[in-house]
């Protein structure tokens, strides 16, 4: 199912606006945040097979999105693929009980600090999507670390693709931008400047109904 002619051009400039494309950098770690796209833990594995850093948390466990596909925990899932992708299982660790971005960051930080890395560079590697939401909340919830996002390299049409289906993508990049600035207001995140164009495009594909990811208040 493809991204609706009518919402392309919208749907493309929140697209670009999430998805940060920084260049690697060597990291301590390499955090691969849990959500129903294995492509993160594909990405996970393929950054440490690259060098980028030695070691890797998977964290999350279940939201409804996906308990269905995921029954053991997002974190069990996604270890479970790394090691079908030849990571070493001494070199992943999971953290299980998260079940949002700020428990992602709180509870990975917590089980880090206690290894003495706390002030450690990391690499969050999440959906194309979720870098910016999660770049704010890591540096707000983990100020003494050091952060890189990393994701998956393709267009939006290729990840609509392995996906399949546009309506769930087009409702996670507005609930997202939603994000961007309700969890800054609510302490929840650093604050990110939201440009114009970007703040136009989600209220024009609000009206058009992709409000299944808001946050109510």
């Amino acid at each position: 199912m493809a991204v609706p002619a009518e919402s392309a051009a919208d749907v493309r400039t929140l697209w670009d606006y999430h998805d940060l494309r920084q260049e690697p950098r060597r990291c301590d770690v390499g955090v691969g945040l849990g959500s129903h796209d294995l492509g993160v833990a594909t990405r996970t594995a393929e950054l440490y097979h690259q060098g980028w850093f030695p070691r890797i948390v998977f964290t999350g466990a279940n939201a409804p999105t996906t308990v269905e596909r995921f029954p053991r925990g997002e974190a069990v899932h996604f270890r479970e693929h790394a090691l079908e992708l030849g990571v070493p299982e001494a070199a992943i660790e999971v953290e299980t009980a998260a079940t949002n971005t700020g428990e992602n960051i709180e509870f990975t930080r917590a089980l880090l600090a206690e290894q003495g890395l706390l002030h450690a560079r990391i690499m969050l590697i999440s959906r194309p999507y979720q870098q910016r939401r999660a770049l704010a909340t890591a540096r707000k919830r983990w100020p003494e670390a050091e952060f890189r996002c990393a994701a998956t390299a393709q267009s939006l049409e290729e990840h609509v693709e392995s996906i399949g289906d546009a309506d769930r993508v087009i409702a996670m990049l507005v609930g997202d931008t939603q994000r961007i600035t309700r969890y800054a207001e609510l302490g929840f995140a650093v604050a990110q400047p939201v440009p114009a164009e970007v703040h136009a495009a989600y209220l024009r594909l609000v009206d058009a109904g992709y409000t299944a990811r808001l946050v109510r208040d």
